[in-house]
């Protein structure tokens, strides 16, 4: 399936901001299941500094910087991806109790290697609540990838999609006392759930198409950041990637654009400046299929 996508993240600032330093991560992934046809990250005014690469987990990464002062600026993506991606038919994972020995088994540590994704990390942390949640979900001899559908299943039943009661601050805990969240929130309590019980898993930042009602026209803009989960089942299934705010596994109409530990490794805007007084900011998404 082919998408024509565009993003654009605006800031603007009461006062002037100076010493500028941001890290983007807005264009799409490239690889098997997903390629980018064409796009570049532009950004307006022209930075006095930008460097484009790649980062550890190898997402394509925008470094710039502005030396002057700014009262406002755009990131902005646009571009075309080619999404070739269908979930496997048969369970190949596992059983839970067999997972730790075949960790054992994995010696690598390439970025994609599952030791990245069992322990601590900036925006996933130990939870008693959300441990005692997860062994609820367990059962003896439970496949990884059932084990991983069950959670799922639990916190879409659970969680409350509540764009309102969160923002990007809001810790994993958190959300799950409240029982309400975004995706975002709802991927990083999932995320803590799976490596309380020894599951590694990823957090994975993209867009999801979305369908207007049923005879009516698609909006400009309707679109927005998604984000979901990938969990790792065994050394013959590998990483398999779920969405647990609309419960389901992860298709076509994802587009993925980072993965990482959790959201602080992906997060399209990241960085410093120095200003005073009130700012705004936003994004606007359109995910839009070619026929």
């Amino acid at each position: 399936m082919l998408y024509d996508i565009r993003l654009t993240i605006r800031y603007s600032y009461q006062s002037p901001a100076a010493a500028n330093r941001t890290v983007l991560r807005m264009q799409p992934l490239s690889g098997p299941d997903q390629r980018l046809v064409s796009g570049r990250v532009a950004i307006d005014p022209e930075p006095d500094f930008r460097q484009d690469g790649e980062d550890f987990f190898g997402n394509a990464r925008t470094e710039v910087a502005y030396d002057g002062q700014l009262s406002e600026y755009a990131f902005r993506f646009a571009g075309r991806v080619d999404r070739n991606f269908e979930p496997g038919a048969f369970d190949l994972s596992c059983p839970l109790d067999m997972l730790a020995r075949e960790l054992a088994d994995t010696h690598s540590i390439v970025p994609q290697s599952p030791h990245h994704f069992l322990g601590r990390s900036s925006r996933v942390r130990h939870s008693p609540e959300i441990a005692a949640f997860a062994r609820d979900q367990l059962e003896p001899g439970l496949p990884v990838l059932e084990t991983v559908a069950r959670m799922s299943r639990a916190l879409h039943s659970e969680i409350a999609f509540d764009p309102t009661a969160t923002d990007v601050t809001t810790s994993a805990e958190e959300a799950f006392l409240a029982r309400r969240g975004v995706c975002q929130d709802i991927s990083h309590i999932m995320i803590t759930a799976l490596r309380e019980v020894g599951i590694p898993a990823g957090y994975v930042s993209g867009f999801l198409r979305t369908e207007p009602p049923e005879g009516e026209a698609r909006l400009d803009g309707a679109d927005a950041m998604h984000a979901w989960i990938r969990a790792w089942c065994g050394s013959e299934m590998g990483w398999v990637e779920m969405d647990p705010t609309n419960d389901m596994r992860v298709g076509e109409d994802h587009i993925t654009v980072a993965m990482g530990r959790d959201y602080a490794d992906v997060a399209p805007v990241k960085g410093s400046l120095r200003t005073a007084g009130l700012h705004a900011t936003s994004h606007s998404v359109d995910v839009v299929p070619v026929v």
